[in-house]
Formats: C-alpha cells, structure tokens, sequence
C-alpha cells in the first residue's frame, strides 16, 4: 500500500510539474473555443517510432555516448519488452538509462542539438494523418498539446514544429542549466498522463467533456478514458478491441506491417521512454553482433 501510495504521489507531481511547464506556453495562445482541446500522445500516434530513440540516435551519432553503449542498454530492455508486464526495476533501469543520456549537460547545448535532430531524423516520421487531425483542432479554434513520457523539452520542440499549442512531457530536474539526472516526480506515462491534463484543464479552464485524446497504446487507457472523445490512432491489439467495444473512433495511418513493426508495443509500459531504442536499434543498418542478437529477439 505504501508504494502504492507513493507511486500515486510521484504520478501527481510529475503531471503537476509538466502542467506547469505547458501553462507557460499555453499563456501565448489565444484559443476561439477556450472550453476545448486535443491531446495527442507522441510515440506511434504522432511520430512513427519511438521520439526518444531518434533524440538518442542523434546523441550517439555526437558522441554523447557509444553505440555499444547503447546497444547494452537496448539488450536489458528485450526482456522487460517481451514479457508483457511492467515490471518496478526494468522501469526504474529504463529511466535512469534514459536520464544519463543528458546529465551534466547545459539545457542549451540539448535544446540546440535537438533542433538540429528533428530536422535529420524527426520531421520525415510525423504521421500525416495524425498531424491532419491535430489541425483539424486548431482550425476549430482549439488548442492542441502534446502528451508524452519524452523530455519536456524534446516535446515542447516538437509542438513548436508541429505548429502546437504546447506539449505535456516529463520533466527533469535542471540546477544552474544544467540536466541533473533526476527526475521532477516520475516519467510521464500511464496515471501521470491523466494527472498532467487534469492539472492542465484546471489552469486552463478546459472541460474534459469537450476535450478529444490520441493514442496508440492501451497505456494511455487513463488519458484517453479523462477526455469526453477518446480517439485509438495506430491501436495496438489491446486498445483496439477495446476501442471497438467502447464504440471508440478509431484511425490508423500505417502503411504495411514495416511501419507497424517501428512502434513501442503497449507491453514496454513506462520503459517507452527507452524500450522505443531496443526498437529502432534492432532495425539500424549499422549493426554490430549484439545489435544483431536484438534483431533476432525482436522478429516475429
């Protein structure tokens, strides 16, 4: 009960914290329907693939850190991916090897990288359609954000490129400019999803009754069932028979079973921050023997 309880806890705070960071966006926003929004999840909604393996792409291609390096890590994340259940120290395992990514480094040298990686690596993976239907909000006067277990930042980039109004995101914790490593409450998935928007609403004065979701995954189940218009885009297995008992819309812009195979399966739970890189690494050109031995635990 204790954990429970503190789980609880730390999902509160994280949603708090990203609603607060979205807030000071939203602030320059002027919407025509102010009682309404979309919320749009990142990972195989939004973006084909996992947000936080094509920023650690990037990283790596910069030398943040080796491939070898980010092929050890991928490994530890082929067992937490295959068995289905989301298990307290893979994730917690996920989150500090997603967090190492950026310790010790200055928020401006980050942001300016990322610029630079969306443009190589980001804008070619958008999903048209989803973007289509991000538009359709704001042509409606709505505001729009972003709801993502990626880095506030990363996610704040993409809205700006998106044309969003904002974006929801996990928050790490900065000292003097710099990454510290930490986190500002827990990775923004599943239960903080739900509380980031919730938070976001009060401040906003957003009726949820009005407001749509987006999601892939079966995760964002509390995101989804906090919004009056809960929509399954690119559904996996699970979120799509429930979609279809909830009588749900549902929309899927994937082209054959390649694009299918990019995406973070609903079984990565909050490892999607890091469980989209034992993905995308297993589908790298660039192999080396362990990337190959990922390859070959992942195929069907």
């Amino acid at each position: 009960m204790a954990a429970r309880a503190r789980s609880r806890h730390s999902a509160v705070e994280a949603g708090i914290a990203s609603a607060a960071v979205a807030e000071v966006e939203a602030s320059l926003a002027i919407p025509l329907d102010p009682h309404a929004a979309g919320f749009f999840d990142v990972d195989n909604t939004m973006l084909q693939g996992a947000s936080i393996y094509h920023f650690a792409r990037g990283l790596a291609a910069r030398d943040f850190f080796t491939w070898r390096d980010l092929a050890a890590f991928a490994w530890k994340q082929v067992a937490f991916r295959l068995s289905g259940t989301e298990d307290l120290e893979h994730m917690e395992e996920a989150k500090q090897a997603a967090l190492g990514f950026i310790a010790g480094h200055s928020v401006a040298e980050v942001t300016t990288l990322a610029e630079d990686i969306y443009d190589e690596l980001i804008a070619d993976r958008i999903w048209s359609g989803t973007r289509a239907l991000a538009q359709l909000h704001l042509d409606a006067g709505q505001r729009v954000w972003l709801v993502t277990a990626a880095p506030a930042e990363l996610a704040s980039l993409l809205a700006r490129r998106l044309g969003l109004t904002g974006a929801l995101g996990t928050v790490s914790e900065i000292k003097n400019g710099v990454y510290t490593g930490r986190l500002v409450g827990e990775p923004l998935h599943g239960p903080a999803k739900a509380e980031a928007i919730i938070a976001l609403a009060a401040k906003e004065g957003l009726d949820l009754e009005q407001c749509s979701a987006y999601s892939d995954s079966s995760n964002d189940l509390p995101m989804l069932t906090t919004v009056g218009h809960p929509v399954a885009v690119n559904p996996d297995a699970h979120l799509k028979r429930i979609a279809r008992e909830r009588g749900w819309d549902v929309r899927d812009f994937r082209t054959g079973r390649k694009a299918a195979k990019i995406g973070v399966p609903a079984a990565a739970g909050a490892g999607a921050i890091a469980g989209g890189i034992a993905v995308g690494l297993a589908m790298h050109r660039r192999h080396n023997s362990t990337i190959a031995s990922v390859r070959r635990a992942l195929r069907p």
